[in-house]
């Protein structure tokens, strides 16, 4: 289900207080967006988790945090098996993650969207990232140095 992704030899994992994902903008900088909420935050106004299904926002689940499709760019992304073993899954240049930008009260959090996972790795996890073609293969990928900004989680 994407518990870990890596991008230019940094770690990231859902648990880590704080996490956050690098999403590309248009300009083709990245941003880093805090990933999804954890259940001991305070009351949140997010859902708990870091992922969204394809198939509810389909569905209309996500209208109350106003979505919008991002990219999360990565070299690679981690899934860990029923044993808790770690299996990290390398991007092809050409792919990123997509993610899902939620938004409540000036406030942004970044879901990776998951969909059934291929048949290759069903042994693995039942839900896997969504993979798309990156439309903009030369802007800021993983291998590339890239110029960066944090924003707040507050929109301003």
């Amino acid at each position: 289900m994407c518990g870990g992704i890596e991008y230019q030899d940094q770690k990231i994992y859902f648990p880590q207080p704080g996490a956050s994902l690098p999403v590309r903008l248009r300009d083709g900088n990245v941003t880093w967006v805090t990933w999804g909420r954890r259940k001991d935050e305070a009351i949140g106004k997010f859902p708990n988790g870091g992922w969204a299904r394809l198939s509810s926002i389909k569905s209309g689940k996500w209208k109350p945090w106003h979505p919008r499709p991002v990219l999360i760019v990565a070299n690679r992304f981690m899934e860990k098996d029923q044993n808790n073993e770690s299996h990290w899954i390398p991007l092809d240049t050409s792919m990123v993650i997509q993610g899902l930008l939620a938004e409540r009260d000036n406030e942004l959090r970044v879901y990776v969207v998951t969909i059934a996972t291929p048949l290759e790795y069903a042994w693995i996890h039942d839900r896997w990232p969504r993979l798309v073609r990156d439309p903009n293969p030369n802007f800021c990928s993983g291998s590339n140095n890239c110029n960066y900004s944090q924003i707040s989680n507050k929109r301003s």
